[in-house]
């Protein structure tokens, strides 16, 4: 997983490093581990979030900038910027673009899943995937800059008014003297669903629709049960808990309080760091849940260790029942497009009932939203590969060991 952002000046006073920054911090939640910006024909790259780049040295009137879950997702050499959220062969690109072909003929014959910008002697290219797997928007700040982003709430952010989703296929080129849009073949669309469970902020716009919303009629649609309170796991299930609350006219609650920054411990790249995670994040509030029937509300549930001990750090603050509702279908199958699921035999999902899965992780009751309800409730053509095994494009499970190296992973 990655969140890309990618900014144009039509003058040449301007320096938007300071506005991809700002930008960047808005994103981040797409990516902790590895944070880059390009500008003109300079770059930096760190580890971790966007508060370590140094970009006092970066002046330039166009930009991209990207946030990542590992050491992928961006490619700089000869001139050549290339950032993407997705699954792609970049080098082979790259090497297309350094034969002088021109960049939106590259673009539009690209293999993969993937949203994705290109910054070649001030000239900035954006493009989505034929699919629409990955979600790509465009705006401006007045007649100023063009701003191009994965999310929408990257744009209000920094000030910048959304205009519209890039379409799958097509490739936008911005110039210093226009915009150009380029719509190529556009195949059956299938956009990511897990973007409306967990990748998106609240706040933004994708595919057309807002994250927030659906959120809210997710936790609605989950399996209801007698309590005397609703939690929800920080941050992404909040909405979810809340939603189902009102619901069921059950009283939320403050469950948790977080020690730290904010952090998303599902794309912590190692098993110990989301552990270590979890207990700093996750201290349970006592008196919101001792001696109570709580329902805990959580994204999804992948291996189940976390979930099973957040529902023991419950149980330790004295929480009567634990009945866990989850605000996503199960996961069973790995995922070829840019997210890295863990393999089969990993996925609690796979060999376990909902009874099973709720003796495992110590929960009284265990549920799941399904498939249906998840794309009844987001409306449009979605791709459910991870929770069905059915792709859109022609891919199998067994996908390449390149690919799997390029994925963010999304495990728990």
């Amino acid at each position: 997983m990655a969140g890309v952002l990618g900014i144009y000046a039509f003058e040449e006073i301007w320096n938007v490093s300071r506005f991809l920054y700002y930008g960047l911090v808005a994103i981040q939640t797409r990516g902790e581990e590895v944070s880059t910006m390009s500008v003109g024909e300079q770059n930096v790259t760190v580890k971790g979030l966007p508060d370590n780049l140094n970009i006092s040295g970066l002046k330039g009137h166009c930009g991209i900038a990207g946030v990542f879950t590992k050491q992928e997702g961006f490619y700089f050499d000869d001139g050549i910027s290339i950032l993407y959220d997705g699954s792609i062969d970049v080098e082979t690109l790259a090497d297309q673009i350094k034969s002088g072909k021109k960049v939106e003929e590259c673009l539009s014959e690209l293999d993969g899943a993937y949203a994705l910008l290109v910054l070649k002697e001030n000239v900035m290219y954006a493009t989505r995937d034929p699919y629409g797997i990955r979600p790509l928007c465009i705006g401006g700040i007045g007649f100023d800059m063009a701003v191009i982003s994965s999310e929408s709430s990257t744009l209000d952010v920094i000030g910048a008014e959304y205009s519209r989703d890039i379409k799958p296929g097509e490739v936008v080129v911005v110039d210093q003297f226009y915009i150009e849009s380029i719509e190529n073949n556009v195949k059956p669309r299938a956009n990511c669903a897990f973007e409306f469970v967990y990748f998106s902020r609240p706040d933004s716009h994708v595919f057309g629709k807002s994250v927030h919303t659906i959120r809210k009629l997710i936790g609605e649609t989950l399996e209801p049960h007698e309590a005397d309170v609703v939690i929800g796991v920080p941050e992404t299930a909040i909405p979810f808990a809340m939603a189902y609350a009102n619901k069921n006219k059950i009283p939320v609650d403050l469950g948790f309080v977080r020690t730290g920054r904010p952090t998303r411990t599902a794309i912590k790249p190692t098993q110990l760091e989301r552990m270590i995670g979890v207990q700093l994040k996750l201290n349970p509030v006592r008196t919101a849940v001792v001696g109570k029937r709580v329902v805990l509300i959580d994204d999804s549930v992948v291996r189940g260790t976390t979930m099973r001990n957040t529902v023991s750090l419950l149980r330790r603050r004295g929480a009567k029942e634990v009945h866990v509702r989850i605000a996503s279908p199960k996961l069973i199958a790995p995922c070829p497009y840019g997210v890295e699921v863990p393999t089969k035999d990993e996925l609690i999902a796979v060999s376990n009932t909902e009874e099973e899965i709720a003796r495992i992780i110590g929960a009284d009751t265990f549920s799941y939203l399904k498939v249906d309800q998840l794309r009844e409730l987001i409306g449009l053509p979605v791709c459910t590969g991870c929770m069905t095994g059915e792709y859109p494009t022609e891919t199998t499970e067994e996908y390449p060991a390149e690919i799997i190296g390029e994925c963010a992973e999304v495990s728990q």
